[in-house]
């Protein structure tokens, strides 16, 4: 059980480091190549076709209906509606703020999992979480930059409804997440989201530029890493991870993706290495082995 929950830390540190190098990647999608409804559903689409193209070299699973609706309706609101949020937060406001907003989902599903499952939120927990946030919020002010976006309140709000889905999610698709594999929840995942979007992505379908003559190779690679990575193998990563950790500890990995931002930043000429950037990378890395070591 204990080399089980490694393999978990391990699928959840590498997906928030994939979806912390996301939130660039879809800010310059957005502002130049596609719309909002547009992402979405390339996404979705993408991801349904290639998960549902691996689930035919794995042993069919027999899902049962409660748990199949479980994990619809966890997939419209941990995919669908969190990251079509995130999509029109990323519109309105900046990275950085966004980056600051995402800090908070660890309290965000600490909160909800003592609502929703009744969950302990015992001192050393909350510890863990203060000690992660301290880190990130350190490395988001250190680095601020004073940049704003079109509609920072709107951007802003947009953020903070997102993390509540998402930590809505973690914590409604616990159960279904020991029962199944990440390969057999996906493909119904994305299937939903899928057709739920089609109607929206239609309206807006000419004005992705992505598909026009206009294309250029390096929105298609950046369309390619946000439907290969941050879509099919975080969204993989994420419901493995949970057959072996809390949604708590899950969430608490969050606060990497603003400290990976800072990073990437810094390798594209962006910005400087700074001490707080390492020291807010050791306070994120502290704050899960915090909770994590209470949990066990």
């Amino acid at each position: 059980m204990e080399n089980q929950r490694i393999k978990g830390h391990a699928a959840v540190f590498g997906a928030n480091i994939i979806f912390g190098l996301g939130v660039p990647v879809t800010k310059l999608l957005l502002d130049e190549w596609v719309t909002p409804m547009g992402y979405m559903f390339t996404r979705c689409l993408g991801a349904a076709l290639i998960f549902w193209a691996v689930s035919l070299f794995l042993p069919k699973e027999k899902v049962e209906r409660r748990d199949l609706m479980v994990i619809m309706a966890g997939g419209l609101l941990g995919f669908v509606i969190s990251q079509t949020l995130t999509a029109w937060a990323l519109t309105y406001t900046t990275p950085v703020y966004f980056s600051l907003i995402a800090t908070l989902t660890p309290v965000a599903t600490m909160l909800m999992a003592a609502l929703f499952i009744s969950e302990k939120i015992t001192s050393s927990k909350f510890l863990g979480v203060a000690v992660g946030i301290a880190g990130a919020l350190l490395m988001v002010f250190k680095g601020w930059q004073g940049g704003s976006g079109k509609d920072d309140l709107l951007g802003i709000t947009l953020a903070v409804l997102s993390l509540l889905t998402w930590a809505i999610y973690l914590i409604i698709t616990r159960k279904v997440s020991q029962k199944y594999t990440a390969v057999t929840q996906m493909k119904w995942v994305f299937l939903v989201s899928t057709v739920a979007v089609l109607p929206f992505a239609s309206i807006e379908f000419g004005q992705q530029k992505l598909y026009s003559a206009a294309w250029e190779w390096s929105g298609v690679l950046e369309m390619a890493f946000i439907v290969i990575f941050a879509t099919v193998a975080g969204y993989f990563a994420i419901p493995y991870a949970m057959r072996y950790l809390k949604a708590t500890t899950v969430s608490i990995y969050t606060n990497l993706q603003p400290v990976v931002a800072s990073f990437v930043a810094f390798a594209l000429g962006q910005d400087v290495l700074t001490w707080d950037k390492p020291v807010a990378l050791v306070l994120v890395l502290l704050s899960a082995w915090i909770v994590t070591r209470q949990n066990q």
